[in-house]
């Protein structure tokens, strides 16, 4: 366990973080269960509006950190490639 007073408060200091990254990754993730149930009842409409609840969402995960920017884009890109197909169908 850390002993000097700099490590003390830097454990304390990521304990946090660690909390509210998670609970942001959670987020991020129930948006996307919220898009892809609406994409699995093909209703383009709620997809749509569920997509476009999401994409913030996931964007200020990336922007906070808790989310590689690379991993936010290509989620946001992988929903609306399905999204898109709904609505063609």
């Amino acid at each position: 366990m850390a002993i000097h007073k700099s490590a003390i408060k830097r454990a304390k200091q990521n304990k946090h973080r660690n909390l509210r990254n998670k609970s942001t990754r959670t987020r991020v993730k129930n948006v996307i269960k919220d898009v892809r149930a609406a994409i699995d009842e093909t209703s383009a409409e709620k997809a749509q509006t569920a997509l476009a609840s999401a994409i913030p969402v996931i964007d200020k995960a990336a922007q906070k950190g808790a989310i590689h920017p690379n991993t936010a884009s290509r989620k946001i890109s992988r929903l609306t490639k399905q999204v898109d197909q709904i609505q063609s169908a």
